[in-house]
């Protein structure tokens, strides 16, 4: 099997709160079927997490998605459409061959490529060479060893051809992603490194809404820039081990959003809070939650304790009302006045 030229689908994962590592990845995505919705054949291109050039079948040019591309040479973008027109015949082999291994004939298949390179805050540089198969992953570049690992039984004969001492195509995407991918990587980001380094402080928002006896506490992180971002709940100071996050997504001015959520049972005395940490920030921030109505601190042992403390406090009340009106009459001992009282008592 040729060179396999795959995935668009694959999030961006970034995992580091200070973002002053960068990346290039190219997601290359091949279909089956050509009326699925999806071009037959696309390459995206992303620095870090900004989309930065685009090919597909469609359009069958390579282009700019950011203003600051249009400072590269002139002669690269001819380059890149030709050998973008090259990966795309490629890539209509591969689909086919790929499905021929899985013994299909039709339907509707991706088969999908993330390649590319990391320099890292250190100094270091990694470089990654994976592959997919409708959605599950066909094989990976090694690059420790040079050597491409199967993890599917299909791709055993492409492992073992692209690993032989005549081909040793893992030595030469090594060697491509440790070098030249990290020169062009420098490039794009001394280009475009005003946007790409810019920094925006997020806002924080903190809300709770009752579900039945527990809380759904919401942290909204919103307006950072850049992507990486590290966003917790925490309970007088410690972490709250189970909480439910969204992706980073973006927003139409370039920044990003997300959104932590726990479940939680308030007690009093018990503090929560989002903590938040961004590159922005010259300190990570910490926004306390305060319960809109105070009454949510209080657990139903106590509503039943106040609940009979106010009981025994009317009951009190009224029997020294009683007395005090007694006071000032003459005292009655008869039935009529007894149960005039009890009327009384049955209409308040």
């Amino acid at each position: 099997m040729g060179k396999m030229f795959p995935l668009v689908v694959l999030l961006l994962h970034v995992s580091a709160v200070y973002s002053d590592s960068h990346s290039l990845r190219y997601y290359k995505t091949g279909v089956s079927a050509p009326g699925s919705g999806l071009p037959e054949y696309s390459s995206v291109g992303y620095v870090d997490d900004r989309e930065i050039v685009n090919y597909n079948s469609e359009s069958r040019r390579m282009k700019p998605k950011v203003k600051w591309m249009e400072k590269v040479d002139p002669g690269y973008w001819e380059t890149q459409t030709q050998r973008a027109k090259g990966n795309e015949a490629a890539s209509r082999y591969n689909v086919r061959t790929v499905m021929s291994r899985f013994n299909q004939t039709g339907g509707f298949h991706i088969v999908q490529w993330m390649s590319g390179c990391e320099q890292r805050d250190d100094g270091s540089v990694t470089g990654y060479d994976q592959y997919g198969y409708d959605g599950g992953e066909f094989m990976f570049l090694d690059t420790q060893t040079g050597t491409y690992i199967p993890t599917m039984s299909q791709a055993q004969i492409t492992a073992q051809r692209w690993n032989s001492r005549e081909e040793q195509e893992g030595e030469r995407w090594k060697n491509y992603l440790e070098t030249e991918c990290i020169d062009w990587l420098q490039k794009h980001v001394e280009n475009g490194r005003e946007d790409l380094e810019r920094r925006v402080q997020p806002q924080v928002k903190v809300s709770g809404q009752k579900k039945g006896d527990t809380m759904m506490l919401h942290c909204q992180v919103y307006g950072f820039h850049p992507r990486a971002v590290h966003v917790k709940w925490m309970k007088n100071g410690d972490d709250v081990p189970d909480y439910e996050t969204t992706h980073t997504l973006p927003n139409p001015d370039g920044t990003y959003q997300i959104r932590v959520s726990a479940e939680v049972i308030p007690k009093e005395g018990e503090s929560y809070s989002c903590y938040v940490d961004h590159s922005s920030l010259g300190e990570p921030l910490t926004v306390v939650w305060e319960p809109s109505n105070p009454s949510v601190w209080v657990t139903p042992v106590v509503v039943a304790v106040v609940v009979i403390i106010l009981l025994a406090a009317a009951i009190g009340g009224f029997v020294l009302y009683r007395r005090k009106k007694a006071g000032y009459k003459t005292t009655s001992t008869s039935d009529t006045s007894s149960s005039d009282a009890s009327a009384n008592a049955a209409k308040a």
